[in-house]
């Protein structure tokens, strides 16, 4: 059977993650793979190190969505694939990659999941996780300052000059593909339940 494919879409900080590790939670590791947009952020191993770190991460441009639409379609099909990895200190892919064997559930977890055509055609139930701006802000300022490395300042002028923007011309608008807005995130407990349960019908 063609894995049942889900994807979890939503802004930068909105709480995809929380609501993916919810339904993990629900089922464990041999029923569910996870596979993330950023792990598909383009090799930039041709430019030099000046022009890498000017890469806008909230584009459309900046994912090799064929790779990643070639390799759900795989995992669909029950082929394990080899996923890439991306590092952020080098802003370029890591040549090592990470196997990824095929299970009955497939989550799809990124900001820009429902752009796409190519990616939207691999769904079978599209999510969009609605969280408030300044949620959003926050979270991701204290995701960027404990795991990034980064500033606070730096992570401001980033939000102000490229994530913001590309999240009101690209991630906002294709929430109108998601089959279910999602509210709240990982916290909304009547959300999480009606997934868990929808899933469960799936691999009965």
């Amino acid at each position: 059977m063609r894995a049942y494919t889900i994807g979890i879409c939503g802004g930068s900080g909105s709480g995809k993650s929380t609501v993916t590790r919810r339904i993990v939670e629900a089922f464990g590791n041999d029923h569910i793979v996870v596979i993330e947009q950023d792990s598909y952020y383009r090799d930039q191993t041709h430019l030099p190190y000046e022009e890498r770190i000017q890469t806008n991460y909230d584009h459309p441009d900046a994912f090799d969505t064929g790779l990643m639409v070639s390799q759900i379609r795989s995992l669909q099909q029950g082929k394990p694939i080899e996923k890439p990895l991306y590092d952020y200190t080098r802003h370029t892919r890591k040549t090592e990659t990470v196997r990824v064997e095929p299970r009955p559930i497939l989550i799809l977890e990124g900001i820009l999941l429902f752009f796409d055509r190519g990616l939207r055609d691999t769904m079978d139930l599209k999510v969009y996780v609605e969280t408030d701006a300044d949620v959003r802000i926050l979270r991701r300022i204290r995701r960027d300052m404990k795991e990034r490395g980064r500033t606070l300042d730096s992570v401001i002028d980033q939000y102000l000059e490229t994530v913001r923007p590309s999240h009101l011309q690209f991630v906002e608008p294709s929430k109108r593909y998601a089959d279910i807005i999602f509210p709240d995130g990982g916290y909304n407990e009547v959300g999480i339940d009606l997934l868990v349960a929808r899933l469960q019908r799936e691999l009965r």
